[in-house]
């Protein structure tokens, strides 16, 4: 178990089912997931019952539990896995909104930036936030990843149109 002072990070078990469904259908979450629909019970059941083997799927998703009850609260994934260059993309949620801004991502990315190096053995991470999502922003800088490009206009959303903000976070001692 990957754990730290207020949290710890779990594989995704077939009890998370009604849960992640809830998280997948929220639409506030659907602009920066790029989901157009909602996700069917079918679908999200599939996804939790397969193999969570990130060479197999090229992702990895863990559930981030508060330590202290055990309640999840949300999710940091591994995305575009790429065994290759040794790379991924990552993605963290605190759907929970009594959650949000109490350390809880940042304690979350410190684990899963460790797993990835140390574990993983991954060269570089990287995110894609929205420049409107400060939030974002703030977290990933402080752990380290620089923004190294932007892509103008990217992304259609109900407010209009985001520019979608490119980070890395290269491993140092690789």
């Amino acid at each position: 178990m990957l754990n730290s002072k207020n949290i710890y990070l779990r594989t995704i078990e077939p009890r998370d089912a009604a849960l992640m469904l809830q998280w997948e259908n929220n639409p506030d979450n659907w602009a920066v997931s790029n989901t157009l629909v909602p996700f069917s019970e079918h679908l999200v059941l599939q996804y939790v019952n397969s193999a969570q083997d990130i060479f197999e799927t090229k992702q990895l998703r863990f559930i981030i539990c508060l330590l202290e009850n055990d309640k999840p609260i949300g999710t940091i994934d591994l995305f575009e896995y790429d065994p290759l260059h040794r790379r991924a993309g990552v993605g963290v949620l605190i759907d929970e909104v009594s959650e949000r801004n109490k350390g809880y991502a940042d304690e979350a990315l410190k684990l899963m930036i460790k797993y990835s190096f140390d574990r993983l053995n991954l060269h570089g991470l990287f995110c894609n936030i929205f420049e409107s999502n400060e939030h974002s922003i703030k977290l990933f800088e402080k752990n380290e990843f620089n923004k190294t490009g932007a892509k103008k206009d990217w992304v259609k959303t109900i407010n209009g149109w985001e520019t979608e903000l490119f980070y890395q976070l290269i491993n140092k001692e690789d």
